[in-house]
């Protein structure tokens, strides 16, 4: 079955799909807390820290900004935006983690801030860049 965009079906499963990023993003967030908690202020830190730093990539290309159109990141800076919003990597990162003896905890806090911010960045419609910087889909 095929789904145009703004049909009924394409809108309730974009819906679903918000939702199931922002029951994420909660999770991953209040994980973050947690570990903060438990493990104290490096951890908290470092999940902040790594909340953030996705969105930093948007320095990569600072001095192209003034010359793209409204939304387009500058094509350079589009590599390091993508790589850092693959909610596949810091989940990789966490599978390792648990299957291997690393046991630091501000590691994990980290990871779980990394994911909350993709998370969050799915549920309010942001997702990755095509090559010339625009959103897809």
């Amino acid at each position: 079955m095929t789904t145009v965009t703004g049909t009924p079906v394409h809108k309730v499963r974009t819906t679903v799909l918000r939702t199931a990023w922002l029951a994420s993003a909660l999770f991953w967030s209040a994980f973050a807390i947690l570990e903060a908690i438990n493990h104290g202020w490096l951890a908290g830190a470092l999940a902040l820290v790594f909340f953030v730093l996705p969105d930093l990539t948007f320095l990569v290309a600072l001095d192209d900004a003034p010359r793209m159109a409204k939304g387009q990141l500058p094509p350079r800076a589009v590599p390091y935006y993508n790589a850092l919003h693959r909610a596949l990597v810091p989940l990789a990162l966490m599978a390792l983690y648990t299957v291997t003896p690393m046991t630091w905890a501000p590691a994990f806090a980290a990871l779980c801030g990394w994911v909350a911010h993709i998370s969050y960045d799915r549920a309010f419609g942001y997702g990755l860049r095509t090559k010339e910087g625009f959103q897809r889909g």
